[in-house]
């Protein structure tokens, strides 16, 4: 389900014997993600986890290096 500003739910998925979770056909057509993908899984105790693909990882990365906040963090210092 495609909600407003580029904001997806792609259903629930189950976590196997071994931790495995399958990620949906449409998150992995949408982002882009192949068989043998490396994926970052990131966490927050406050707010949960989060999947990053290395495409999003580098340009996260490249802006942090250039001095660029990302979408959503525009007012993240005035916050703090």
């Amino acid at each position: 389900m495609k909600g407003p500003d580029g904001k997806h739910i792609f259903g629930m998925v189950k976590v196997g014997e071994k931790g495995q979770i399958v990620i949906p056909k449409e998150a992995r057509d949408l982002f882009g993600i192949k068989p043998g993908d490396s994926l970052m899984l990131v966490g927050d105790e406050a707010s949960g986890i989060a999947v990053i693909t290395s495409n999003q990882l580098t340009a996260m990365f490249n802006n942090t290096m250039n001095g660029q906040k990302m979408p959503g963090e525009e007012n993240k210092d005035e916050c703090d």
